[in-house]
C-alpha cells in the first residue's frame, strides 16, 4: 500500500495522464472489486517513460493489469498506481515462423492470427481471455501446452528500477503457472517461435478447443481455474470429492459444472469470492490433506470478515 504522499506525488507528476479512483471490477472477468487510487494507460513510449520516471521518483506501489482474466481485487480497492497497456501495444506481427505480440494483445487474437499465417503451436490460447503480458507472467496454458513451449523472449520494463531489457525465456524461471515476472514488471512484447502447418488443420484445432471449453467450463463471471492442480491430481476433482460443488459464500458460488471455477453474482463482492476461496482451501485440506495453491492473483486483501449469508450446498 502506498503512503498518501507517494500517491499525491505520483498524481502530480503524471498530471493528465492519470485518472483517480478508477473502478477495477469492469477490468476483470469477475466484474467485482474496488477502485484503483490512480490509473494510467500507456499508449506509447513517451507514456512508458513518464510512468517509469514517476514510479522511480515516488516509490508508489504499482500493479500492472492486463485483461484481468486471472485477477481479483478486494472491494477496498488498490491504494497505488495501476498501469494498463493501451492499443499501441496490442499489435501482432508474423515473420516467418516467429510471432511478435504486444503485451496488450489478446490471446485469442494471437492464436487466430498465427493459424491464419499457417503456423501451429499457439492454438491452445484461443479460449483464454487474457493478454500476452499476463500470459507470460503466469505461464498460462491449456490443452497440453503453455507459454513456455513456444516463448523465445520478451521485452520487460521494471517500473521500480527503470530497467528496460530484452530477456530470454530461459531466464524467466517459467514453471507451472508461474514465472519470475512480478506485479511491477511490464511485459512490452513477447516473441514466440512456432512451426509451419496447414491452415485448415489449425482452424480445425481452434474449433475443437472452443467447442471443448463451451462443453466443459462454465460461462458467466469467473476467472477460470481458481487453484493450480497439485502434482498428479486435479484441483477440480479434489474440490468435488470434498463436496465443494455449489458451496456459497455471500455473492460467490463454486460452479456446479466445474468445481475449480468460482462464479460471482451480478453486482457481487470480491471479498465474498476471496472468502469462498479460503473456505474451499479449508474443505480440501480437511478432506484430502492437500493444500491448494491459488492460481488467481489476489490484490488488496486483509482479513476477510465472517460472511453473514448462510452457506448453501
Amino acid at each position: 500500500m502506498s503512503p498518501p504522499d507517494a500517491l499525491e506525488a505520483a498524481a502530480a507528476l503524471l498530471g493528465s495522464r492519470a485518472q483517480t479512483e478508477v473502478p477495477l471490477g469492469a477490468r476483470t472477468t469477475y466484474r467485482v472489486g474496488g477502485a484503483a487510487a490512480l490509473l494510467v494507460t500507456v499508449n506509447d513510449e513517451d507514456d512508458l517513460a513518464s510512468v517509469t520516471e514517476t514510479v522511480r521518483a515516488t516509490g508508489v506501489e504499482t500493479l500492472v493489469v492486463g485483461n484481468g482474466s486471472n485477477l481479483l481485487v478486494a472491494d477496498g480497492g488498490f491504494a497505488g498506481l495501476v498501469v494498463v497497456l493501451g492499443e499501441g501495444y496490442a499489435g501482432v506481427e508474423v515473420e516467418g515462423t516467429t510471432v511478435r505480440a504486444g503485451g496488450a494483445a489478446a490471446l485469442p487474437v494471437v492464436a487466430r492470427r498465427s493459424v491464419a499465417a499457417g503456423l501451429t503451436g499457439f492454438e491452445w490460447a484461443v479460449g483464454v481471455p487474457g493478454s500476452i503480458g499476463g500470459a507470460v507472467r503466469m505461464n498460462a496454458g491449456g490443452h497440453g501446452s503453455d507459454m513456455a513451449a513456444t516463448l523465445v523472449g520478451i521485452r520487460v520494463v521494471d517500473l521500480q528500477t527503470g530497467e528496460d531489457r530484452e530477456v530470454s525465456a530461459a531466464s524467466l524461471l517459467l514453471d507451472y503457472r508461474q514465472s519470475s515476472i512480478a506485479q511491477e514488471h511490464l511485459v512490452v512484447h513477447a516473441e514466440m517461435l512456432l512451426v509451419r502447418d496447414d491452415e485448415r488443420s489449425g482452424a480445425a484445432t481452434l474449433a475443437e478447443i472452443v467447442t471443448w471449453r463451451r462443453a466443459h467450463q462454465p460461462g458467466g463471471t469467473n476467472a477460470g481455474s481458481v487453484f493450480t492442480n497439485p502434482p498428479g491430481d486435479s484441483a477440480g476433482r479434489l474440490i468435488e470429492a470434498a463436496g465443494g460443488k455449489g458451496l456459497r459464500r455471500g455473492t460467490a458460488v463454486v460452479s456446479t459444472k466445474h468445481a475449480n471455477f468460482i462464479q460471482a453474482d451480478d453486482k457481487g463482492r470480491a471479498d465474498d469470492v476471496y472468502a469462498l476461496m479460503l473456505a474451499v482451501q479449508t474443505l480440501v485440506k480437511e478432506h484430502a490433506g492437500v493444500e491448494l495453491r491459488p492460481e488467481t492473483h489476489c490484490v488488496g486483501f486483509g482479513p476477510i470478515p465472517q460472511p453473514t449469508s448462510k452457506v448453501e450446498g
